[in-house]
């Protein structure tokens, strides 16, 4: 199986989603969109054309983006968890998956879209 290409964003930090932007556009990838909260990531994810997504774990007002995951697991998407946190910081159902640590690095980012 190959890996995503087009990669949803869920970050609530504008400057952070948008170095996400950069690090995957240089990594040949596409961005099929960004999303700040968990309402306007599921209507991209409603949307369609989606095949991956990075997921900032806690994102503003107290959300996590475990429901955007619940949707994305339902759907046979894979994705990685965003977190400067460790293991533990992640709900028990998706503790399996891939986790891209902060601060971002361009390695770091390229290795987690290949786990996918």
């Amino acid at each position: 199986m190959s890996t995503p290409k087009n990669i949803l964003i869920v970050e609530d930090e504008p400057l952070i989603a948008m170095m996400l932007e950069d690090f995957l556009d240089i990594l040949d990838r596409s961005v099929a969109g960004v999303a700040d909260s968990v309402a306007s990531a599921m209507t991209l994810l409603d949307a369609g054309g989606i095949d991956g997504a990075i997921l900032d774990l806690n994102l503003r007002g107290g959300e996590t983006s475990v429901p955007i995951a619940t949707a994305l697991a339902e759907r046979n998407i894979p994705f990685v968890f965003a977190t400067g946190g460790g293991s533990d910081s992640v709900d028990k159902d998706f503790r399996d998956r891939p986790r891209l640590q902060k601060p971002f690095t361009m390695d770091g980012v390229e290795k987690a879209l290949n786990a996918l």
